[in-house]
């Protein structure tokens, strides 16, 4: 069969989503693994409160508990992006399934406050998993269709943070404490990875899993690209030494050992300087075919988007009841209703990114508009005060959520269509941006108030969106069909290209 262009209308492209069958199977179960590893990995939160109480934590220590609970996410994304793209999302969503189990357990049985900072250092790690379900959904939804399947199985997944925070104190209180509640969503998942394992496979029949062909950092295809990519290292390690000097300034480390770390990450980034540098010695020399080339700047841009939207999400979605509770002088409970109308938008926001990216004819123009959309809703949000109608307010709230989880779905439609063999990696990249950009945004909002907060994010907002111009539209990007194994490599050498697989 030939790949056609043509894009199905609204309702054919939305009304197969609620099958369970073929590769609309693929994509519930998929969906469902993420979000149960956000229901994991912020599971603590909602019980935070009642967990300090009894084992007497200070604020300052449920701070660094809150740091050590996204600590190891930008390198987990990394190096679940390589194992991904070498063993395959099957058996790499089972064992972050599975693993969920130990960071639940470890907090189940905590009886003090190392014990804590180590169980959420492990759950750190969970935050990975969202990586895996981008490929595995990629490898079953030709790329017409890609934008509405990776919007909801990211909208859908994500929700698993909301899910968390309305249902574990209850959960708490039918089975008879925070212990027994925490163990209980970890062993949840341990379970389903097993179900996950026996229900799905990397690719529909007759497809081949394409796998880079050599390992340990990202393969790129021009010499200008190796350059790029070293570039692109530098904040993914900058960033844990900033999670070090925070964890300094609440009095967790001393000085000496947070310059000791950051001796340690030095070391760190030219180690992994050096296997960028080996890796893609046939890139330095330029040894890539034209038609087996992809432009990295796609991958720079995508950072940067995703920085943007996902990063400025995990900062406001932390900080707004507080916002709303100083503004308006709400209780926290009302507060707390308030701030999560920008969570809930998850469901909706993020899959209709994915259909816009799908049905508008052009993925970069897109993302584009979406991204200078969010800059006018941050500056919305950065003119709200106390003399706004407190409905009027969550309205904006909720406006400005849109285009932030839209957008997401609009990066993530473009991401697994970049260069196929070596999708785990660019999409774990992209999504340890969005750490980043979180991280950086949190540590803005500690030496300014909300209003330079919003602005920052609205202006980064806006430089996103001049940079998407440099996109470039993948190759195939609207096909009907699942697109064939690429012929023979550089590094690549034993893969074939089966025949094209029918939809």
């Amino acid at each position: 069969m030939t790949a056609s262009s043509t894009r199905p209308s609204v309702g054919s492209h939305v009304s197969g989503l609620w099958r369970f069958t073929g590769r609309h199977r693929i994509l519930h179960l998929t969906w469902f693994a993420f979000f149960l590893t956000f229901v994991v990995w912020f599971s603590f939160a909602p019980l935070a409160g009642t967990v300090a109480a009894e084992l007497d934590l200070t604020s300052e220590q449920l701070g660094v508990l809150a740091l050590c609970n996204v600590a190891l996410t930008v390198p987990a994304r990394l190096f679940v992006g390589m194992a991904l793209d070498r063993w395959g999302p099957r058996r790499v969503y089972t064992t972050i399934l599975t693993f969920c189990a130990v960071p639940a357990l470890l907090t189940a049985l905590a009886t003090s406050f190392g014990m804590l900072v180590v169980a959420r250092l492990a759950a750190s790690l969970v935050g990975a998993g969202f990586v895996v379900g981008i490929r595995m959904v990629s490898e079953w939804f030709p790329p017409r269709e890609v934008g509405v399947a990776e919007g909801l199985y990211g909208g859908w997944g994500n929700f698993g943070s909301a899910a968390a925070a309305m249902t574990l104190p209850t959960l708490a209180g039918m089975l008879g404490g925070w212990r027994v509640a925490l163990a209980s969503v970890g062993i949840l998942a341990a379970a389903y990875g097993l179900v996950y394992l026996r229900s799905v496979s990397d690719t529909p029949d007759g497809r081949t899993y394409a796998r880079p062909g050599r390992q340990g950092a990202l393969e790129v295809t021009s010499r200008r690209a190796v350059f790029g990519l070293l570039a692109l290292n530098v904040p993914l390690v900058a960033v844990l030494g900033l999670i070090l000097w925070r964890l300094m300034l609440v009095g967790f480390l001393a000085p000496a050992t947070m310059w000791g770390g950051l001796a340690v990450l030095a070391v760190l980034l030219a180690l992994q300087s050096r296997t960028i540098w080996r890796v893609n010695e046939p890139a330095r020399r330029d040894a890539y075919p034209a038609q087996d080339r992809y432009p990295f700047r796609n991958v720079a841009v995508l950072c940067l988007a995703y920085a943007v939207t996902f990063g400025s999400e995990l900062a406001v979605v932390s900080m707004l009841p507080g916002f709303f509770a100083d503004t308006f002088g709400l209780s926290p409970v009302v507060a707390g209703l308030a701030a999560s109308a920008y969570a809930f938008m998850n469901l909706v926001a993020r899959p209709t990114g994915g259909v816009l990216s799908d049905l508008l004819g052009n993925r970069r123009r897109t993302l584009l508009l979406l991204c200078a959309a969010l800059g006018f809703g941050y500056a919305l949000l950065a003119a709200v005060d106390g003399r706004w109608p407190l409905v009027l307010a969550v309205a904006a709230t909720m406006a400005c959520s849109f285009f932030v989880q839209a957008g997401e779905g609009a990066t993530y439609a473009i991401v697994p269509l970049v260069k196929r063999r070596v999708s785990g990696q660019i999409s774990g990249i992209v999504g340890a941006y969005g750490n980043i950009g979180s991280l950086v945004f949190l540590t803005l909002l500690l030496v300014t108030g909300p209003t330079t907060f919003f602005v920052t994010i609205g202006v980064c907002a806006v430089v996103a969106a001049v940079a998407c111009r440099w996109l470039v539209e993948p190759d195939g990007a609207f096909d009907a069909e699942l697109t064939p194994t690429p012929a023979s490599t550089p590094t690549d050498a034993n893969h074939q290209p089966p025949a094209t697989v029918p939809v």
